[in-house]
């Protein structure tokens, strides 16, 4: 009755990217024996293994230096478990000795479907997304606040949000991109 409609979008984290380091060199000729662990001297130079076994969902790239970057979950719960998992089992193989591990997401990568037609052109008039069709056919938007994030608009009021480093930060960026998309 002459109100506003509030647009809810369709938010999922697609993407976590996590870190933590064991501190130890590592061996990857001896790492390479285990069939949970792939190691292959052309691919990146040899310089990074790859640990993944059937249950979990992402991957866990492991180097030589013992730090480890998981990649491939969908909560910073699941890359936490999936880093501890390549841990415990550098342990148990006796490659490693036990150390407290320090966890850190590094990128959460999120899709969110405001489910609204959105004109690129104007968008990009009214904030300081970049948008050149005849280059890309999405606008790109930077948040410094709440938190510095990058962010790909579409015409079909489909989003891509990058850069995010903590679920928690999710929903004020959720709230901010919402509030410029209802105005669109």
């Amino acid at each position: 009755m002459g109100g506003r409609e509030l647009l809810t979008a369709i938010v999922q984290i697609v993407n976590v990217v996590a870190t933590t380091s064991i501190c130890q060199e590592l061996d990857f000729d001896e790492l390479g024996k285990n069939k949970e662990i792939f190691h292959d001297s052309d691919v990146y130079g040899g310089r990074v293994a790859y640990f993944k076994t059937e249950n979990m969902q992402g991957k866990v790239s492991i180097f030589s230096s013992g730090k480890m970057i998981s990649i491939g979950t969908k909560s910073e719960k699941q890359a936490y478990q999936e880093l501890k998992l390549a841990s415990d089992f550098l342990v148990g193989k006796g490659y490693a000795k036990p150390v407290n591990l320090d966890f850190k997401t590094q990128n959460l990568v999120v899709t969110a479907d405001f489910g609204k037609s959105l004109s690129l052109e104007k968008l990009s008039e009214e904030t300081k997304a970049i948008y050149k069709p005849e280059q890309f056919s999405g606008a790109i938007l930077r948040f410094s606040k709440p938190y510095k994030t990058g962010i790909l608009i579409f015409a079909s009021g489909k989003t891509v949000i990058t850069g995010l480093r903590s679920q928690e930060h999710l929903e004020p960026t959720i709230k901010k991109l919402q509030r410029i998309v209802e105005s669109n």
